[in-house]
């Protein structure tokens, strides 16, 4: 294979600049946002519940519009589209940041998502492009180097503007990087030839995002709306069910090639992959969604405290995978990743008994070891994923993984939203029950009969937040343990997984030509 790159450019290093500045942005939006929900929330008359949608339609958006990046590139040619996805992006940020309504930021989110999907994979391909065999390695390295420290970046910005200016400032960021990240691109990316004629199969892809956007509505409004005694969630269920099952029918049926191939689901290492990607990608949005309200409403966090707190989880997670990458080559990948798995269950574990107080110490210990098995599941997983996977399935496959990942994070973080908002009505509800003026624990010291007579307002509201606060406890506790019992399944998984071959052999070699 020749060393040289595939497009030849006299300005490499200006157009990387540009191409991470892209990456940056969509990477970091994806976790911007987390820390300032409390304070959208009231800005926007928005319930708890709600108020995630901001989190679930942007990555919903960006899981739609994964499947057709390649053909669009193709297509329309790579430049036109990368310009295309900046120009929109930052558009959309500045509507997300003009948003008067919940309704509106919703909708600008879900946008933001469709224009931000194609920045990851195009900037990607893009360096894999631009730069010879023996510096890809190197190049690869630096663009990783964007997708981790937005993720980190993120939660920590997003607390600081929020603190010293408001939450609409967490949209306005992307406008001078996006105008200069578009007129780079313009004016250094050299053009490559599209095919015009390509076809698509639109329709597949059709049933896919119907599926998709349904089950995400369904999820997201099903508690507001009582479930499956609501005729808007029966339909929404009805519209999910029927494109998930005339998706599959058309996959084996067609005679036209599909945008994804059945063969891809007859490996075993990359169909138990993508179902990993889905619990992995729950636990890395929606851990993030619980603890931001939970170190700001119950631990009395400041906005910019809790920005801070949460930002070590991504410095865990790149010293593991710095430390995976190294060991994948000389350790069975499966006994890593059962490894992460661990480790991250029991950080799980330990947010599950946290209580209000907890110690800064405590929480950025925690947040680590989740990073950090994290770390150690995300690249022993690619690693086992493509092991026995047919070369020219790979660009679908990497498509599918992060797929997965963007609808694992949506629906995730949307089921442990209905989950801390039942269960916080039903602990209210119980523990109400001892509110009352038989219960001799409240006619104990005359300091407690004062604060908490329940024949004055004064003290049935007092005792009504003191009922508010140990009901959202024991609620995040529960999310906690779902999201830790979620992750044990995956274990399941890896013992299915075959073992990858020792690099070097023929039959790596043959896989990795």
């Amino acid at each position: 294979m020749s060393s040289q790159p595939l497009l030849e450019v006299p300005n490499r290093g200006l157009i990387t600049i540009c191409l991470m500045v892209a990456t940056l942005m969509q990477a970091l939006d994806s976790t911007i946002a987390v820390v300032s929900l409390p304070y959208m929330q009231g800005g926007l008359a928005a319930s708890s519940e709600q108020i995630d949608w901001v989190l679930t339609s942007f990555v919903i958006g960006a899981a739609v519009m994964t499947a057709p990046s390649g053909w669009l590139a193709s297509r329309f040619g790579r430049k036109n589209v990368l310009m295309t996805s900046l120009i929109g992006f930052t558009v959309t940020s500045m509507l997300c940041g003009l948003s008067t309504s919940l309704t509106e930021i919703v909708a600008f989110r879900f946008l933001q998502g469709l224009f931000g999907s194609q920045l990851v994979p195009l900037s990607q391909s893009t360096m894999i492009d631009i730069y010879p065999e023996e510096k890809r390695g190197q190049a690869m390295a630096i663009w990783g180097l964007g997708v981790m420290v937005g993720p980190i970046l993120g939660p920590t910005l997003g607390g600081y503007l929020t603190d010293f200016y408001n939450w609409r400032y967490i949209f306005f960021v992307n406008l001078p990087f996006g105008v200069l990240g578009t007129i780079g691109i313009a004016a250094l990316m050299p053009r490559r030839t599209h095919r015009p004629k390509m076809t698509f199969d639109w329709f597949g892809f059709g049933l896919l995002a119907m599926a998709l956007v349904g089950l995400q509505l369904m999820l997201d409004r099903g508690q507001e709306k009582d479930w499956l005694s609501s005729p808007e969630i029966l339909i929404e269920a009805v519209i999910a069910g029927f494109g998930f099952y005339f998706f599959v029918v058309h996959l084996v049926t067609t005679s036209r090639q599909p945008f994804l191939q059945l063969a891809l689901f007859r490996d075993v290492n990359i169909t138990s992959a993508m179902v990993t990607m889905l619990g992995v990608g729950a636990i890395i949005l929606a851990s993030s969604a619980l603890l931001a309200p939970y170190l700001q409403d119950l631990a009395d966090y400041p906005v910019r405290t809790a920005g801070l707190v949460m930002a070590p989880r991504g410095f865990g997670t790149m010293a593991a995978m710095w430390l995976a990458g190294r060991l994948s080559a000389r350790v069975d990948p499966r006994k890593l990743m059962t490894f992460g798995v661990a480790v991250v269950s029991y950080s799980l574990y330990r947010m599950m008994n946290w209580l209000p107080d907890v110690a800064v110490a405590e929480v950025v210990t925690t947040i680590v070891l989740q990073g950090f098995g994290l770390g150690f599941v995300f690249i022993p997983l690619q690693v086992a994923a493509y092991a026995t996977l047919r070369p020219d399935l790979r660009g679908e496959a990497a498509g599918m993984l992060n797929l997965c990942r963007n609808v694992g994070s949506a629906v995730g973080t949307s089921i442990t939203a209905a989950l801390l908002v039942r269960n916080e009505q039903t602990e209210h509800s119980v523990l109400s029950q001892f509110a009352s003026p038989l219960n001799r624990a409240l006619d104990g010291t005359p300091a407690v009969h004062r604060y908490l007579d329940l024949l004055t307002h004064g003290g049935a509201a007092l005792l009504n937040h003191m009922i508010d606060a140990q009901s959202a406890i024991i609620a995040y506790s529960d999310d906690y343990k779902f999201l830790m019992l979620m992750t044990l399944p995956l274990l399941i998984l890896f013992f299915i997984m075959r073992r990858p071959r020792q690099s070097g052999g023929p039959r790596e070699a043959a896989v990795m030509d």
